[in-house]
Parts: C-alpha cells; sequence; structure tokens
C-alpha cells in the first residue's frame, strides 16, 4: 500500500475523525443535518482529517464524501478495503478466499435454503436473487451488477460476503456458520436481517490504523464516532470513542464518551466538543 503521507498536525486536541456513516452521521432519513455539514467543513478548514468508515462499498458512500467535501482515504466493506477517490482505486484489498466463501456459502443454505447470497467483489454485487423484504442501503439505490448463479464469481477471492434473512432465521444460520468458520472470518452486523462476513484480519480498527499511519498521525489524537458493534473495535481503539445515544449497547460499551443519537447531530456535537473544544452542555 502506498499513499503520501501528510504530515501536517493541528493545533486541536485530534488530527484525525473517523465516521461511521448509518446510523452515526447520516439521520434515519439518510440526510445529514446542516450543522453536521458545516463543522465538518470548519474542522477540515482548521487541518483535521475526517475520513469516513462504513461498512458500504465505495459506490454507496461516494455522493455523500463528495458532498461534504471529503477527499481523505475511504474505509470500505468494514475495513477490508481503503480505496482513495483521488485516483478513483483501492490501495489496501483484503477479500476472503474464494475456497472460505464457498463453504461459507454452502453452511448458510444447508441451515436455511432460502437465504439470500450476495457478493461484493471490489466494488461491484452479484446475487442469485434479490428479496425486497431484505433490504440494504446498496439495494435501496442500486441495482446488482449480476443476478443469477454465483458459482463462477466463487472461483476468485471474495470482498464481502452477504447472507440474508428474516431477523429470526438469522441466529441459526449464525451459529452454523460460525460454528465452522468463525475463526477464518469477521462478523460484521449492522441489521437484525444481514450478516456480513470479510477477511478475519479485516476490520475498521485495523483499516483506520493503516489509514492514520499514512497521515503519520498518532492514535492518541484520532477520534471515532459510531452506532454499531462493527464499529465496536475502532471505538476502543481511538483516542476517543464516541458512541451516539441511539446505537447498539455494544457500542456505547466500548465508546469512552456518549454524544446525542444520528437523528440530533450526534456527530457534529461530539467534533464540536471534543475537536474544536465549543463549550456544550
Amino acid at each position: 500500500m502506498t499513499a503520501q503521507t501528510h504530515k501536517q498536525h493541528t493545533d486541536l486536541p485530534f488530527d484525525m475523525v473517523a465516521i461511521d456513516l448509518d446510523g452515526t452521521l447520516l439521520r434515519d432519513d439518510h440526510q445529514v443535518t446542516v450543522r453536521t455539514v458545516q463543522t465538518i467543513a470548519k474542522a477540515q478548514k482548521l487541518g483535521v482529517k475526517v475520513v469516513i468508515a462504513t461498512a458500504r462499498p465505495p459506490r454507496g458512500m461516494r455522493h455523500i464524501a463528495e458532498a461534504l467535501k471529503i477527499d481523505t482515504h475511504w474505509v470500505t466493506y468494514n475495513g477490508a478495503m481503503i480505496f482513495d477517490p483521488q485516483i478513483n482505486k483501492h490501495i489496501y484489498h483484503q477479500p476472503l478466499s474464494s475456497d472460505l466463501a464457498r463453504k461459507i456459502v454452502k453452511a448458510a443454505r444447508k441451515t436455511d435454503k432460502e437465504c439470500v447470497i450476495s457478493l461484493e467483489i471490489l466494488d461491484k454485487w452479484y446475487t442469485d436473487h434479490v428479496d425486497d423484504s431484505l433490504p440494504t442501503q446498496i439495494s435501496r439505490n442500486f441495482a446488482p451488477d449480476f443476478v443469477g448463479p454465483l458459482e463462477a464469481f466463487l472461483k476468485v477471492p471474495i470482498t464481502k460476503l452477504l447472507v440474508l434473512a428474516p431477523a429470526q432465521r438469522i441466529p441459526k444460520i449464525r451459529l452454523a456458520v460460525e460454528k465452522k468458520f468463525g475463526d477464518q472470518v469477521t462478523a460484521a452486523i449492522t441489521d437484525h436481517h444481514l450478516l456480513q462476513y470479510i477477511h478475519k484480519d479485516a476490520d475498521k480498527r485495523i483499516a483506520l490504523k493503516k489509514v492514520a499511519s499514512l497521515y503519520d498521525i498518532d492514535v492518541s489524537r484520532v477520534m471515532c464516532i459510531g452506532d454499531a458493534p462493527n464499529d465496536a473495535s475502532m471505538l476502543k481503539w481511538a483516542g476517543l470513542g464516541a458512541a451516539v445515544e441511539s446505537g447498539w449497547q455494544v457500542a456505547k460499551d466500548a465508546a469512552d464518551v456518549i454524544v446525542p443519537s444520528n437523528q440530533e447531530g450526534g456527530v457534529a456535537y461530539a467534533i464540536r466538543k471534543y475537536v474544536l473544544g465549543e463549550n456544550l452542555k
């Protein structure tokens, strides 16, 4: 992985702020408050590196990064890929092996033959069928690149493997898959009807550690903001971990501070209070 190192440090307590998207930066209507936009712009103007860290693929967050004028590296696929928008290409990729992906699909389907399987390979989406009752943030906004038998695509490394089923059926599938392969994958949990599997050495913490190193920023000067189980590792790792009040309990337990909900502009509050030093109640 190569990238230009940035040796610019701010006079503020933190040089880098990593922010999860869904349930954290974005309100429930998937919009960002005006105050949040203004706050991020102010922090960036003062030299703070604002980094998005999401389970989404690059195509699912491009419009957000561009709207917020964020030009830093993107942590995507829950850390399985770091994408550089300046060159429109990934600079780090940690996929699942094709052999392991095939075994996970077999185990999931043996347990629940009706579950939906989707494969993300780099920035493409392949699935054997789409169930509109089981949406993801990507399926709401993008059509699959391919719908049909997945065998041909299970011969190449898989960036992220998704298993979807009604929420009440997910625990049984998860138990079956992770009983066999739990030590070989990272399970990223963001929704009750969705299991996301990536490489065991891929998560937001590992990817953000690489990004901070590229920018020559020590972990003590990184603040992370999140809401879900897949954010817990980065919240524990950061110099300051902030969880939004509306988040999962596991994320709040991993955080150092609790900030207002995503609906109430918790990201803006966190940056204003802990980075910009504003005197907020």
